[in-house]
């Protein structure tokens, strides 16, 4: 009986020990229990307020967007107004400024047209009153009148162009020296009659001025004399031929200058000018090319 009583407390002693293990673990779960608890409440807490300042802040954000646009459609408004308002006085101001100088232009206009018509008037009575004394010219004025009228386009260019500009006139893509040869061959057919510049340049497609100025250089160079005369009412000049231009030309093909018993030649030798059928020959050539160029 003893042994079964002591059995009996070891077992009842287990069973409280188990108990308190129990309640160990249970306390142990109540407390772990509490602190999730805890941390879930917390961490909640913070989403809680994290998602609170975010619609928070949203929502002031968009609150200011709006207050900030409103505002600034009132400013763009009142800017607006104000510039339409500047606009329209400035133009207001220049229409009525413009309507005001028209007006001005208008009343001076009338004015001047006043005046103007009783200084006429006045001036008109004055001459009717008083017939004015017409100033005598004195010679030497009535001499350069007389000089200016009678004045050819050669004298006004005279006087424009200097002595350098007259020698040195060239025509552009002619050549000069050719057409110098032309009119001095022209003029050489009239003799000491002559011909009016203006039917040589006609003759020679030349304008009148440049005409004029190939004669003022042909004058300075001694090629030619100009005789003033009047014909039909106009002052013109008549060109007669001077001298003849040096040219080359004429003694290209002289057999002489490649002549093989030029040594021998002379006037009372065998070999003469006088009976050289060379010569002869290359004067016919020339002759019938003359006569093919007229």
């Amino acid at each position: 009986m003893a042994k079964k009583k002591d059995t009996l407390i070891d077992e009842a002693k287990k069973i409280k020990a188990e108990l308190d293990e129990l309640k160990n673990k249970k306390k142990k779960l109540d407390s772990t229990k509490k602190a999730e608890a805890k941390s879930t409440k917390k961490t909640a807490k913070k989403a809680e307020a994290k998602s609170t300042k975010k619609t928070a802040k949203k929502a002031e954000a968009k609150s200011t967007k709006k207050t900030a646009k409103k505002a600034e459609a009132k400013s763009t408004k009142k800017t607006a107004k104000k510039a339409e308002a500047k606009s329209t006085k400035k133009t207001a101001k220049k229409a009525e400024a413009k309507s005001t100088k028209k007006t001005a232009k208008k009343a001076e206009a009338k004015s001047t047209k006043k005046t103007a018509k009783k200084a006429e008037a006045k001036s008109t009575k004055k001459a009717v009153e008083k017939p004015v004394k017409a100033k005598k010219l004195t010679k030497k004025e009535l001499e350069e009148i007389k000089r200016i009228e009678e004045l050819t386009l050669e004298e006004e260019l005279e006087e424009e162009l200097s002595d350098s500009e007259i020698e040195n006139f060239k025509i552009e893509k002619v050549d000069m020296e050719r057409l110098t040869n032309k009119v001095c061959d022209i003029l050489a057919e009239r003799e000491s009659d002559g011909m009016f510049q203006s039917e040589l340049w006609k003759k020679l497609k030349l304008t009148s001025r440049d005409g004029s100025r190939l004669a003022l250089k042909l004058e300075r160079t001694g090629f030619i004399t100009r005789e003033k005369l009047l014909e039909n009412n106009r002052w013109t000049y008549k060109l007669i031929l001077k001298k003849t231009p040096i040219s080359t030309e004429s003694i290209v093909n002289a057999p002489c200058l490649t002549c093989t018993v030029e040594q021998k030649c002379s006037l009372d030798g065998e070999i003469s000018p006088t009976n050289c059928q060379f010569i002869e020959d290359w004067v016919i050539i020339e002759m019938k090319k003359s006569s093919k160029s007229k």
